[in-house]
């Protein structure tokens, strides 16, 4: 009975270390990773000291110290780590006995160590699922003792001096080993599902910040951008405050202490300043938070530096109202700073499509602008005595013309407004050309709202105009379908004029720089911005001789745009 008693007792004080291992961040690590080398000699090495601490915890009898209970140590080793880290802690732990305690059972303990290692590795290896489960621990570790006691009796000399020995330790050791490796495994479980619960619970957490804060990050980190993501975080993850700085000052602040930390105040803690010029995250004490203020309630804090590409701009600081570390905090702050990074390199990407989207509309204007501003001048010229009245048309579709080619900033427009826009254009060419030119305009009920980006469908005309039915004595007729297609819109310009040469158009498609900049530069601008935004741009179907058919698709929700806007 009062070996029941000892071994109750230090079997608790074995099961505190367990404990207390198991929250150790190292051990964790390695219980959750493939080992390389070096770790897992650490973990050899952790193992066998608690085995050994197992030995020390063992009551003497008989001259024997077998009543211990470092089986613990040896079986969740093998279970947990595989059969070599088994045989390691198992070697450690039987040759340790061996040296300091010895005594006629000092071989079999040696060698039953060893086995008991490789026991657990076996479960390590034929039911991987099971290496965990302290249900097959407990049956694990009172057949670990079995072998030892039977290995004991097998070794162990006098006979008679090792079957008095089994017979009073026998009960109580298989008993408190079998539990003990329950136990074990047991807290090593909980900790594995505790752990999965935080992070389900982060990630679910940073999902819905990182939803909910995506609009206001597509801008870029501004002051409101800023704002709106501190209220999200401080509000879905109840920590005590957040702030977002850029390189200079604080420029979002939410929570506690907003009576004295608050947007503008410059940026001075050192800690702060590491973060910035390392680019690593930090957690901060009380101390480095450097608060001036007597009744600040900020009492520790983890700043994460945002870094859109290799560049740090600024940093995101959860405060905490209590000192110490949250590894909970830190998971959260970590996942948001490599979130909102993400989404701020991914607006300034966005940022630089739009400027070269806007620069090529400008190309665009410019390359129209100049040849054809001149050209109908001369025509209004020529109109202006013979036909006064033909040629105040003229004008005021060319002031229409020009006002809608020349309208800055312009993200979409309807397909109302790209027509009239090609009225106004074909209106001056007819007056130019009289007789030589036709258009025809066939735009389908309920397309006239759809949006489209702008000048799409004017250098197309244009192209069809200049390259397809000037060039031929007779002109021809351009004709322009606007049908709805499933879920898009098809936009047809078909000419009956020369037609463009297989060459060309592949030198359209590739890119190539031609001699003569102003053949298919409209072309290729309208198929680079269409692929950009819709994933397809144009399709040119082209006869010498016969004419040409292009045509492009666009959605008719905008929701299916790539996130790109023009």
């Amino acid at each position: 009975m009062d070996l029941i008693k000892i071994l109750a007792e230090r079997l608790s004080i074995i099961v505190t270390i367990a404990l207390l291992m198991t929250k150790s961040q190292v051990f964790r690590r390695y219980l959750n990773s493939q080992l390389n080398k070096r770790q897992t000699l650490t973990l050899m090495l952790i193992f066998g000291v608690f085995s050994m601490a197992g030995t020390y915890s063992g009551v003497s009898i008989n001259g024997a110290n077998a009543a211990n209970t470092s089986a613990i140590g040896t079986v969740s080793a093998g279970m947990l780590g595989g059969p070599l880290v088994g045989l390691v802690v198992g070697a450690i732990t039987g040759l340790h006995f061996y040296i300091f305690y010895g005594g006629f059972t000092g071989l079999a303990c040696a060698i039953s160590p060893i086995l008991q290692g490789l026991l657990g590795g076996l479960i390590y290896w034929l039911a991987r699922d099971k290496n965990d489960d302290w249900k097959v621990g407990v049956g694990l570790g009172i057949i670990a003792q079995i072998m030892e006691m039977a290995i004991i009796l097998m070794i162990a000399r006098p006979f008679e001096e090792a079957w008095n020995l089994i017979m009073v330790i026998a009960m109580p050791m298989v008993i408190f080993n079998g539990l003990g490796v329950g136990l074990f495994l047991y807290i090593i479980k909980t900790v594995y599902h505790e752990e999965e619960q935080i992070a389900a619970l982060q990630a679910q957490n940073v999902l819905q910040i990182a939803d909910l804060t995506l609009p206001y990050f597509r801008k870029g980190l501004n002051l409101e951008s800023a704002q709106k993501a501190a209220e999200i975080i401080q509000k879905i993850s109840n920590v005590a405050a957040v702030a977002i700085t850029n390189k200079q000052q604080i420029i979002a602040y939410v929570g506690l202490g907003s009576d004295h930390h608050f947007i503008g105040q410059p940026f001075m803690t050192e800690a702060g300043h590491k973060v910035l010029r390392d680019g690593k995250s930090m957690q901060i004490s009380e101390m480095e938070i450097e608060c001036k203020y007597p009744n600040c309630p900020l009492r520790s804090a983890i700043a994460v530096p945002l870094r859109p590409g290799e560049k740090t701009i600024g940093a995101l600081i959860l405060y905490r109202a209590r000192r110490g570390k949250s590894i909970i905090d830190v998971t959260l702050a970590e996942g948001l700073g490599k979130l909102f990074s993400t989404q701020l390199e991914l607006a300034d990407l966005e940022h630089q499509k739009e400027l070269s989207v806007a620069s090529e509309i400008r190309a665009l204007q410019a390359q129209i602008q100049p040849h054809f501003l001149f050209n109908t001048l001369n025509t209004v010229v020529s109109l202006i005595r013979s036909q006064p009245e033909k040629a105040r048309e003229v004008l005021i579709f060319l002031g229409e013309f020009l006002r809608r080619n020349m309208r800055q900033g312009v993200s979409f427009h309807t397909v109302r407004e790209e027509c009239k826009h090609v009225e106004a254009y074909m209106a001056i060419e007819e007056a130019r050309f009289s007789n030589k030119l036709k258009v025809d305009m066939n735009i389908e009920t309920g397309t006239e709202n759809i949006i489209l980006p702008p000048l799409v469908l004017q250098p197309l005309v244009e192209n069809a105009v200049r390259h397809g039915l000037l060039p031929k004595d007779s002109g021809g007729t351009v004709s322009i379908h606007v049908h709805k297609d499933g879920d898009s819109i098809q936009i047809i310009v078909r000419d009956d004029g020369i037609g463009i040469s297989s060459f060309k158009l592949r030198d359209i498609f590739e890119g190539v720089e031609e001699d003569d900049a102003e053949i298919g530069i409209g072309l290729k601008n309208v198929h680079r911005r269409l692929l950009r935004l819709y994933g397809q741009g144009l399709l040119i179907e082209s006869i010498l001789g016969v004419g040409t058919i292009i045509s492009f698709r666009v959605p008719i929700s905008r929701s299916v745009l790539r996130g790109v806007t023009l």
